[in-house]
């Protein structure tokens, strides 16, 4: 099994920052890509972070040029660095990893949430 803690979310206002981290353990022998999701009340999860194993990097249209998503492999966490943020970036945010366990099994699993408020 695979746990995944999320942490760095709160209450900021317009302009500020925010760095989300998610840390994955458990029985993982690889990870292929990690990504951050956003999902407001009645609203389908949405991509906005994306980074592979290899280091490829993508994001949502309204998110470029503010955020950043990057990894440290040998700690198997990614980070969102949220600059400049705005209150339309009020969600709660979502740690999604792929992993390839022990029986070379892929698989998906999502962090428990955190939530993002911009306000002043």
């Amino acid at each position: 099994q695979v746990q995944l803690v999320e942490s760095g979310g709160g209450l900021v206002q317009p302009g500020e920052s925010l760095r989300l981290s998610c840390a994955a353990s458990g029985r993982i022998v690889s990870i292929n890509s990690m990504g951050w999701y956003r999902q407001g009340p009645g609203k389908r999860r949405e991509l906005v972070a994306e980074i592979t194993g290899g280091g490829s990097t993508s994001y949502r249209d309204s998110v470029k040029g503010r955020f950043t998503i990057s990894r440290v492999s040998a700690k198997n966490t990614v980070y969102l660095q949220m600059n400049s943020l705005k209150p339309e970036d009020t969600d709660v945010y979502y740690c999604k990893v792929t992993v390839v366990g022990s029986g070379l099994d892929i698989s998906v699993y999502w962090g428990q949430g955190t939530q993002v408020t911009v306000s002043s």
